[in-house]
């Protein structure tokens, strides 16, 4: 389920980062609120307000009023999941602490680098990180479980839209539903071997000590999300990885060993192991692709020409020149429609926003009419390999103010959010009335937004 509920979304936001059990403070503490059996401290209350800042959110109000009753909530519902006994999926914690260590990693540019901005090392950031993204799984799994099942029938959705005033109706954008064909240039068994040359002398340079894994995976590896971490990819199942790269990855044994040469659908790889815990492996690798001569890729557009005729003159449709003739494997069994697979309120449909698209085909797009169909083009697909396309707009949806019938799916979604947040209003206000709250008088003045915490 994706909650939407705003109060929730905040506190998810703010236990991802490690800042409140980390940041060098000089506040000499004292306890401002008391709910139920646990403190919350007046360096807490300070740490939360140095984040906020630091990543310059905004927020409505006296920050001193609406944090404390933002860590109160939190209290709340860690409280309800000791009364659920509610057990912590270990595996998931390990995931979501790597996840963010990975990105930590990457914006700042090296272990060292973070170690030195949180004045700790690695291993005492990864032990912090745990603390909250157990209480965080904690959180999810109440959210679950008392709100997590909420369906609204048809005229409910339409009763709840037809409340909504004119100017709170969003703004929806453009989207298109597209078909694809792909030629793939063919690459010289040549330029293969070049590659799988180029990644054995890389593993002779870290075996030999002439150079580390991690240094040449920053200077040559073509996996840009995993490059600027030397390599590292995080923890990970085998679930989560090609079944190639898997089955090499999770058989290795010695983080000194790198492996040998492994081929995906991606390119060419080799491995180390960093760190297995249980079922879940952390790795190095290091991508490179082979590059198709401009000879090829002429001879793929030329090839997709000869078709595009051949659907203008009626000799072959779209969709049978997308079932038989593609090298899309991911679109072929569709006729070709593309399937947009972001995270997004579009995900798993056909339609696109332009900024959901990949940017190449986003740029023959964005002007094309329903039922045209592009001339041939070059473009980088999500394995990273250049390939030919062409395409053809099935529907386009111009952008438009939210109506209930081109818009179900989103009304229907903003419904279910405003029940899920009239549903955790309720619950809070029953769970306030119920338990034992104290605040410190310098700390009372403040309209909060559920009633029952000054008893």
């Amino acid at each position: 389920m994706k909650y939407s509920v705003k109060i929730l979304l905040f506190l998810i936001a703010l236990s991802t980062t490690p800042f409140l059990m980390m940041a060098q403070n000089n506040v000499i503490d004292e306890i401002v609120w008391v709910v139920g059996d646990e403190a919350i401290l007046k360096s807490e209350v300070e740490e939360f307000r140095k984040e906020i800042l630091m990543n310059s959110q905004r927020i409505e109000g006296d920050p001193y009023c609406f944090i404390p009753e933002q860590l109160a909530i939190r209290k709340l519902f860690l409280d309800q999941a000791k009364l659920d006994s509610i057990e912590v999926q270990e595996s998931l914690v390990t995931r979501g602490v790597e996840y963010r260590i990975n990105e930590m990693i990457a914006s700042v540019g090296s272990v060292e680098r973070v170690e030195e901005y949180w004045g700790k090392n690695i291993a005492g950031i990864r032990e912090d990180l745990r603390g909250q993204y157990r209480e965080q799984q904690l959180i999810e799994t109440v959210q679950q479980k008392h709100f997590g099942d909420v369906k609204l029938t048809p005229s409910e959705i339409r009763k709840y839209f037809n409340s909504l005033p004119q100017d709170s109706l969003p703004f929806i954008p453009t989207t298109l539903e597209l078909q694809i064909i792909t030629a793939q240039p063919e690459i010289p068994l040549s330029e293969i071997d070049r590659v799988k040359a180029q990644l054995r002398d890389y593993t002779e340079q870290i075996t030999s000590g002439k150079s580390s894994f991690s240094t040449l995976a920053l200077l040559h590896s073509e996996d840009e999300g995993t490059a600027l971490r030397g390599g590292e990819y995080g923890f990970s199942n085998k679930s989560g990885l090609v079944p190639e790269f898997a089955n090499v990855a999770f058989a290795l044994t010695d983080p000194a060993k790198v492996s040998n040469v492994v081929e995906t659908e991606y390119g060419f790889h080799i491995i180390q192991l960093i760190e297995r815990r249980g079922d879940m492996v952390n790795f190095r690798h290091i991508l490179l692709r082979p590059k198709a001569p401009q000879e090829s890729i002429d001879t793929a557009m030329v090839h997709l020409d000869s078709i595009r005729i051949k659907i203008i003159e009626n000799k072959i449709s779209f969709d049978d020149a997308a079932t038989y003739l593609s090298a899309d494997k991911n679109t072929r069994n569709n006729k070709g429609i593309m399937v947009n697979m972001r995270n997004s309120i579009y995900g798993g449909t056909p339609r696109f926003p332009l900024n959901e698209l990949n940017q190449d085909i986003a740029k023959i797009a964005g002007e094309m009419k329903k039922g045209e169909m592009s001339q041939p083009f070059v473009m980088i697909n999500d394995n990273g390999h250049r390939v030919a396309a062409i395409i053809k707009i099935k529907e386009r949806n111009e952008g438009h103010k939210a109506n209930i019938n081109n818009d179900y799916q989103i009304i229907k979604q903003m419904a279910e959010s405003a029940k899920q947040q009239e549903l955790v209003d309720e619950w809070l206000q029953d769970k306030i009335r119920k338990t034992y709250v104290r605040i410190d008088p310098q700390w009372q003045g403040c309209e909060y937004k559920y009633k029952g915490w000054l008893k």
